[in-house]
């Protein structure tokens, strides 16, 4: 029996497209379809490497599999070739003898390339090395690749050729596909712990007439047959909070959602998103069912609640600290938040500049306190959120910064509202939900003035504040950024890891 080479061979310059090609005409020559047939009855590889492996016997045969996968490596010693054979689940070394395969499946192996897919019977046992490896007694060829595919000298290395063969960066980067896999892990644990809590999943419309929600630039289309224009949804929240007031006392969806923004390493124009809502609750019911779904998300990938993110240990382990935003605004900044003169005076020791500039209109104006406050609160607090190491809820904020958030009753110049700051990372956001349609419809005329037609929140949402004016419950809401939390629970750094697809200026 041959042994198998200790190192890769060096790439092969004569895999071209055009050389496959011809080896695509010779498999048919042989009469077999290079498209390959239904191949029943294969298992997992993860499932073959669990069997009992013992060295090759012939007089105590190993256990028969049966394997379909993608050849990712080749290699010739004389009349044997060794492959490593891929599935999504491992992979695993296959032994093609000339003898065991026959006649018609040496010529086969002659001319398989890597990237063909194929499938293998055989038997399962070790080599004389040690290495775990199928013995194929026969070997059926399923689909031919037609272009060459990466090798261990010319393999994934470029991230930007990675995103943009995503199929490819699946099979060869194997954290790429552990993402994927966890990222399914994390959605199906939310749902399964938000269905257990009495929540109903439903699904809302994502062409809105008017994009309301957030204060965001959405992506605008037309209808033809309505001759009307349309907009991809920027946020689920009002659709959800119409069914509020339909009775669906506990409702949540996790969706698409599209914003015409700028792309970077936590941002992406078209990303997923958790909104729920909870009749009858408030900000308070929110920050324990965030706790309770983070930790369930972080328990289904691991045994410790104390995860990894770049150099940082974070301890999920609940209870989580809760900060008023007015207390670690002045242990940051020095300034109470109220103090106009102050928060002007820190802005300009800090060189923020105190006026918004209007490019278009080539013009300029004094930016309002509270842009100033949020402004100091990225630049002085955020960075010390970055540093604990638990998840830290930040709670009441301004209530300028708000508009669809119930006010405190006895300090209305805050609002009801908590964000979740995780190693630097803004992953949750929740509000005790306005109710009232006089206030909100106030609210909504007080931040419309003065805006460009051009802006989101540009154009009145009548049937919404009608909706109210039936009577939605007070309630507790929540969003989670299920990108940014797939992110943050596999230890990746940029979002466009953790999503499959992600937006890419054309080639």
């Amino acid at each position: 029996m041959a042994s198998e080479p200790t190192s890769p061979p060096p790439a092969d310059t004569n895999d071209h497209a055009e050389v496959r090609l011809a080896k695509l005409k010779q498999i048919e020559a042989l009469g077999i379809d290079p498209w390959g047939q239904r191949f029943d009855g294969h298992q997992p590889i993860a499932t073959i490497r669990e069997l009992p492996c013992n060295p090759f016997d012939d007089a105590n045969p190993g256990p028969k599999v049966r394997a379909a996968g993608r050849v990712v490596g080749r290699r010739k010693m004389g009349k044997v070739y060794f492959l490593d054979l891929w599935d999504q689940t491992g992979k695993v070394q296959v032994m093609l003898g000339s003898k065991q395969i026959g006649e018609l499946g040496w010529k086969v192996a002659e001319l398989l390339d890597l990237g063909d897919l194929v499938g293998i019977d055989g038997e399962f046992g070790k080599t004389k090395m040690g290495e775990p490896t199928i013995r194929a007694s026969q070997l059926t060829f399923l689909t031919k690749s037609l272009e060459p595919h990466p090798t261990g000298y010319y393999g994934m290395s470029d991230e930007e050729y990675r995103l943009r063969h995503r199929y490819l960066d699946l099979v060869y980067t194997p954290d790429t596909l552990r993402r994927a896999h966890q990222r399914v892990k994390v959605l199906r644990t939310i749902r399964n712990y938000l269905d257990d809590q009495g929540y109903l999943e439903v699904e809302t419309p994502t062409l809105h007439a008017i994009a309301g929600g957030a204060a965001a630039r959405p992506f605008d289309t037309h209808h033809n047959a309505l001759d009307i224009p349309l907009f991809l949804r920027i946020a689920l929240e009002l659709p959800l909070k119409r069914l509020l007031v339909g009775g669906i006392e506990k409702v949540y969806e996790i969706g698409r959602v599209f914003r015409n923004e700028g792309i970077s390493r936590r941002h992406n124009p078209e990303f997923t998103m958790l909104e729920l809502y909870c009749a009858y609750g408030d900000l308070f019911t929110m920050m324990d069912l965030t706790e309770g779904v983070f930790v369930k998300c972080v328990d289904a990938l691991g045994s410790s609640r104390t995860l990894t993110y770049g150099e940082r240990q974070i301890d999920f382990a609940p209870p989580w600290p809760r900060v008023r935003y007015s207390d670690i605004f002045k242990q940051t900044t020095g300034v109470d938040l109220f103090d106009r003169d102050g928060v002007k005076a820190k802005a300009l020791e800090l060189k923020i500049p105190l006026e918004l500039k209007d490019e278009k209109a080539k013009t300029s104006t004094q930016k309002e306190h509270d842009v100033l406050v949020h402004e100091l609160f990225e630049h002085c607090v955020e960075p010390e959120l970055a540093k604990a190491d638990k998840p830290t809820f930040v709670f009441d904020y301004p209530a300028a910064l708000c508009p669809l958030t119930k006010r405190k009753r006895e300090t209305p110049e805050l609002a009801e509202r908590f964000e979740l700051y995780v190693a630097g990372m803004e992953l949750a956001n929740a509000y005790t939900e306005l109710n009232d349609p006089i206030t909100q419809e106030a609210t909504f005329r007080r931040q419309l003035s003065g805006m460009n037609a051009e802006d989101t929140m540009a154009k009145m949402d009548d049937d919404f504040v009608r909706a109210l004016r039936h009577g939605m419950p007070p309630a507790g809401g929540l969003g989670i950024g299920i990108d940014r939390l797939v992110m943050l629970l596999t230890n990746t750094t940029t979002i466009r890891d953790v999503i499959l697809f992600p937006l890419l200026r054309p080639e």
